[in-house]
């Protein structure tokens, strides 16, 4: 008579894999088979020879179809007939964000998604999004970015912003040479990080954050292991944005750290080399003398875009998009002026000066006028002034490196 026997293990200790060898090589006598059941399992040498491995198969679109069909009924016949509401571009989007995942938890999210109003619209995308990242347990070293930007509050990029639009439905779709990622290269507070978060809001996608802080531990290996894991969520989040933020921090190769950057470089370069999911890679950098030179060549990213200090139009620009945003009517206010004034500022400066000149005006009771905001920015020391030097050298290694943004 021949048995098979299901195991569900955690983990195998040198005893239990006797035991499994001894039975796999006595096959041909007990007929005995032995099934090992695990959401994770390493097969030790001894035995690897003697295993198969199988992966259980992920719910193809006609099956996420279905399941959504079987919830969309099941939403019906508890709401007196009533039909389910969407269309088919929300739709497809759906299912799209729903790959990579198993039946079960594609049934979780639907019906959150379904139940919560009776139709399934472009504003369930995110949530959907956010708890399919939360079933993937990142471990604390990636982070979902709930808010994105829209490039309508993004002043200036231009370049950036023909480029993305011109690539986006390569990107989300099947094509050979789908777009891989981009550098953005630039002065602190210039806007790089609203770029990044744009990027995943025009093209409607995901956006992780991989924090380089959580990613290095202190005993030897573990830090690329964490990386390597790490990677694995993008992929099953995919299509979505990867934003690798200040990546100078994480993979500026020196002599201090044991060699552990050198090998968290190698980790990453592989991975970008062998990936073939819809990972959108955006890396942010204030020093590009910090990064190997590995890279940021052609092939590993497809351009670096240099975000330099905004000039006179885009400032107004600025001006605008941050007035409008706090309720305050921007023909009030002499743009002219202020964007003189100015001058060298980043986008998070102005910003910054358009909060102090509210906090002034509030203080005295007042509503903000032209006056409190140049008050602020007269207090003002701009990063143009303070880091001079260090944004000289950067600005002259991007002419002519670099495509302006």
């Amino acid at each position: 008579m021949r048995f098979v026997t299901f195991i569900l293990i955690s983990s195998m200790n040198l005893k239990n894999v006797r035991y499994l060898k001894d039975i796999a090589l006595e096959f041909e006598n007990l007929k005995n088979t032995v099934v090992l059941i695990s959401h994770e399992l390493s097969v030790p040498r001894d035995i690897g020879r003697l295993t198969a491995t199988f992966d259980l198969r992920l719910p193809s679109d006609e099956e996420l179809i279905s399941l959504v069909r079987l919830q969309a009924k099941d939403w019906s016949e508890q709401n007196h007939g009533k039909k389910v509401r969407t269309d088919t571009k929300t739709l497809d989007k759906l299912i799209a964000n729903l790959r990579s995942v198993s039946h079960a938890d594609a049934t979780v999210l639907i019906r959150h998604a379904i139940f919560s109003d009776g139709a399934i619209t472009e504003s369930d995308i995110p949530e959907v999004n956010r708890l399919k990242f939360e079933l993937l347990d990142s471990e604390g070293v990636l982070r979902f970015e709930y808010d994105t930007e829209h490039f309508r509050d993004v002043a200036g990029l231009n370049n950036l912003k023909r480029w993305l639009k011109l690539r986006k439905e390569a990107f989300i779709g099947t094509d050979v040479d789908r777009p891989k990622g981009v550098l953005l290269l630039g002065v602190q507070g210039g806007g790089k990080s609203l770029a990044a978060k744009a990027i995943a809001g025009y093209w409607g996608l995901p956006l992780l954050r991989l924090d380089f802080g959580t990613l290095y531990n202190k005993f030897f290996g573990e830090t690329e292991r964490n990386l390597r894991n790490s990677l694995k969520q993008p992929e099953l989040m995919a299509p979505c944005v990867l934003w690798m933020d200040e990546i100078e921090k994480g993979l500026a190769t020196g002599h201090s750290d044991n060699a552990t950057s050198q090998r968290v470089l190698g980790t990453l370069l592989t991975w970008m080399a062998e990936n073939q999911s819809s990972v959108f890679i955006v890396a942010t950098s204030n020093d590009i003398s910090s990064l190997p030179p590995e890279l940021v060549r052609k092939g590993r990213l497809d351009e670096i875009f240099f975000v330099d200090l905004p000039d006179d139009a885009i400032r107004r620009e600025i001006f605008r998009i941050h007035l409008r945003k706090r309720d305050l009517d921007p023909k009030s206010f002499d743009l002219a002026s202020l964007s003189a004034a100015t001058e060298g500022f980043t986008g998070a400066e102005i910003e910054e000066a358009i909060v102090s000149s509210r906090y002034l005006a509030s203080s005295r009771g007042d509503v903000v006028g032209n006056e409190d905001v140049l008050a602020a920015v007269n207090r003002t020391y701009p990063i143009s002034v303070l880091r001079a030097e260090s944004i000289a050298q950067l600005r002259n290694w991007a002419n002519g490196r670099t495509v302006p943004a």
